[in-house]
C-alpha cells in the first residue's frame, strides 16, 4: 500500500466528523446563555423583591402617618380603615411604579402589600414574558409622650 492510498483512506474517514466541533460550540453557547439567563434574571428578581419590600415599608409608614385627628385628640392613635388606607398606599406606591393595597388596617397598625411586575432580560428567549414579585410590610402609628 502506498502512502497516498493510506492518506486517501484517512481523509475518507475524517469527512464524517466535519462540523461536529461547530455543533458542540453552538449547543455549548446555547447552554451558557440559559445559565446566564438564570443568573442575571434571578439576580434581578431578588433585587425587585427587595425593592417591593422597601416600597411596602414606605407605603405602610405613609399610611400609618395618616392618623385620625379626632382619635388623636381623644388620646388614642387610630389609622383610617381599609378604603382610605388603600388610597394612601396606592398613591405612594404609584410614584415608584408599583401597585399597593392595604391588607389590614385598624387600631394603630397598617399592613401593606406591594406588587411589582418586570420583564426579564435573557429569560424572554425561553418564553418568560414577565415576572411578578410582592413585598409586605406592617407599620404602627404611635403617639409620642
Amino acid at each position: 500500500m502506498t502512502t497516498t492510498r493510506i492518506l486517501q483512506r484517512l481523509k475518507a474517514r475524517l469527512h464524517g466528523d466535519e462540523g461536529s466541533g461547530a455543533l458542540y460550540l453552538i449547543f455549548g453557547s446555547m447552554l451558557f446563555l440559559v445559565f446566564a439567563g438564570f443568573v442575571v434574571d434571578g439576580g434581578l428578581a431578588i433585587h425587585q423583591r427587595e425593592r417591593a419590600a422597601d416600597i411596602a415599608e414606605q407605603a405602610a409608614r405613609y399610611s400609618a402617618n395618616q392618623v385620625d385627628p379626632g382619635a388623636l385628640r381623644a388620646g388614642a392613635v387610630s389609622v383610617p380603615g381599609n378604603p382610605a388606607c388603600s388610597a394612601y398606599a396606592q398613591s405612594f406606591a404609584a410614584q415608584s411604579g408599583a401597585s399597593a393595597t392595604c391588607t389590614a388596617a385598624g387600631g394603630n397598625s397598617v399592613t401593606v402589600q406591594v406588587q411589582l411586575t418586570y420583564e426579564p432580560i435573557l429569560m424572554r428567549l425561553l418564553g418568560q414574558r414577565s415576572i411578578t414579585v410582592r413585598g409586605t410590610a406592617t407599620a404602627r402609628a404611635v403617639q409620642e409622650q
